[in-house]
């Protein structure tokens, strides 16, 4: 008998004069390299090169270098998630004693750690209104090093004075911290408008298919990228390649995407506000959105894909909602190819007490909507009928 192959040995992969039109996904764990001299060239600097997926793969690093054109930076760090994001910028900047500064309608995710998780770890925080830069400044103390704030509150759809926090985390000296997931780098350009740090949660709208979780941190200091960095790979924080594939596919259709949703969104908010089962649409670009002024400055004139609403009656109203449209997903994300509805009350927002829910405008009867891509006439008879549904309880 002739001696069995060795099928342990891999198998180079072959050369070619042409090159692959799609990345090529590469899942390996670890990478080879031909002697220590050339390790500690990786390490030190001297030469690019991969060691180990938990310290970046390329899959990772072409999807940080898209996001980066989009956010006009370099040096982006993709994550294994957004709140990963949240964690590794706080943790790896941030130390025993220092203080932040947080918009009160952050991510419940966010809202949690900053009061629930930090003050463990020795660092404290105060939530502030980001609608108003005297509030956020009457909150600062002398402990505080940094800002974090959403352009766009989760999910009454508030809109910070982006401006007037800018110039005041400037004046003090504080790392000014954006989670930029609402908006994109298309509605807000963070980055180019002074934020020291853009974060982003991949997994929603820039990905936009509901089938990867991922986060994205761009750092405009090169000490400061180094430390989230390390507090990535520290943290075990790294991204998957599959998700990261995943995400550059959906990232070529964004554009269009993009512009779809938020066309469809202003026309589902004109529709949604004329039917007498609603009490109040929230929508930036409706002009009785309490801060329609400062949206069309701020965001330039993209009001993005989020609507939100509020039934009259209560947890009847939003289960008679529900019900009437299965083919709407109801489901706590944002940002799919497909409208997805959120009901804070019993997702996001279900760790407040109902007073503390009240005080943000969170009633039983309140929905978020994410809009998608479909076309608008099915979107208009889909919440139609799921309208008539609530008016049909009396």
């Amino acid at each position: 008998m002739s001696q069995r192959p060795n099928l342990v040995r891999r198998t180079p992969f072959p050369d070619s004069v042409s090159r692959a039109v799609v990345t090529p996904l590469q899942p390996s764990v670890v990478y080879a390299s031909p002697d220590p001299d050339a390790l500690d060239d990786q390490y030190e600097g001297r030469a690019k090169g991969y060691t180990y997926g938990r310290e970046g793969h390329p899959n990772a690093d072409v999807l940080a270098q898209m996001i980066d054109r989009m956010e006009g930076g370099e040096g982006g760090i993709v994550t294994g998630s957004g709140m990963s994001a949240v964690t590794a910028t706080i943790l790896g900047l941030l130390s025993q004693g220092d203080h932040i500064v947080g918009a009160d309608q952050l991510y419940g995710r966010s809202l949690r750690m900053m009061t629930q998780d930090l003050p463990r770890w020795g660092i404290t925080s105060t939530l502030a209104d980001p609608t108003d830069p005297r509030a956020m400044e009457a909150a600062i103390t002398p402990a505080t090093k940094m800002i974090l704030v959403e352009v766009v509150s989760n999910p009454t759809l508030r809109i910070a004075d982006m401006e007037g926090i800018t110039r005041l985390a400037k004046d003090r000296g504080l790392i000014l911290v954006v989670d930029n997931t609402f908006t994109t780098p298309y509605g807000y350009a963070a980055y180019e408008k002074g934020a020291d740090i853009v974060i982003h949660s991949v997994t929603k709208l820039l990905a936009g298919h509901s089938d990867v979780t991922l986060g994205y941190v761009l750092a405009r200091d090169p000490g400061r990228r180094k430390a989230i960095y390390d507090s990535v790979v520290t943290l075990g924080l790294t991204p998957s390649p599959w998700d990261c594939w995943m995400a550059e596919r959906g990232l070529y259709s964004f554009d269009m995407r993009h512009a779809r949703a938020q066309e469809n969104a202003a026309a589902l908010a004109e529709t949604i506000s004329a039917h007498p089962a609603v009490e109040s649409v929230l929508y930036p670009g409706r002009a009785d959105h309490p801060d329609h002024n400062r949206a069309a400055a701020v965001l330039d004139g993209q009001f993005g894909n989020m609507v939100s609403f509020r039934l009259h009656g209560g947890r009847a109203a939003a289960v008679a909602l529900t019900r009437a449209a299965p083919q709407l997903a109801f489901a706590p994300t944002l940002g799919d190819v497909g409208t997805t509805l959120s009901h804070p009350a019993s997702s996001s927002h279900r760790g407040l007490t109902e007073a503390g829910r009240a005080r943000l405008g969170i009633t039983e009867g309140f929905f978020r909507v994410s809009v998608g891509c479909e076309p608008i006439d099915l979107l208009r008879a889909d919440f139609t009928a799921a309208l008539d549904a609530v008016a049909a309880l009396g």
